[in-house]
């Protein structure tokens, strides 16, 4: 038993190992101060190396918070449809800054915006008949759900129901 547990852990890494593997990671996909220490951490590293390794990997530029939260903004706009209050709160989550995460959400375009909204709430649409109240409530609740801002939502549902009334 003792022989497969040991067979299973993981061998210690050095600190010049964890800066190449990270290097290579941070090369492929944009990564955040928060997703390195915990990686890091994981690696077994005494708290002094995970700090060095971080630095050299600011430094090199490989880490970035700012392009990585401006990264994220536009990407979660792009392809999830997501609005600036669910952006902002997964920033947040990652532990960044408030002024990284306001520089984030306005590098966000705002055609891009528009258009993720719209494909939303299109979507949202062909489940619901918007004549009844009912499905105009759960219409406006799932764009907030999405991270649209209310007034946005109620603007929409108003196009929406004006068009099914032409």
């Amino acid at each position: 038993m003792d022989e497969k547990k040991r067979r299973y852990t993981k061998k210690p890494v050095t600190a010049e190992k964890a800066l190449q593997r990270l290097a290579a990671l941070c090369a492929r996909s944009e990564q955040c101060s928060t997703d390195i220490r915990r990686k890091l951490a994981g690696y077994g590293l005494a708290p002094e190396e995970c700090s060095e390794v971080l630095q050299k990997l600011v430094d090199n530029r490989f880490v970035d918070d700012r392009r990585y939260a401006g990264s994220v903004a536009r990407d979660k706009v792009r392809f999830a449809g997501w609005g600036k209050a669910k952006i902002r709160m997964a920033l947040y989550a990652k532990g960044l800054r408030g002024e990284i995460v306001d520089e984030a959400l306005a590098s966000i375009e705002t055609a891009d915006y528009k258009e993720a909204l719209l494909r939303v709430a299109r979507a949202k649409a062909r489940s619901l008949d918007l004549r009844q109240r009912a499905d105009r409530d759960k219409f406006v609740r799932h764009i907030v759900s999405r991270g649209f801002e209310p007034a946005l939502a109620f603007r929409v549902l108003e196009a929406a129901v004006r068009k099914l009334e032409k």
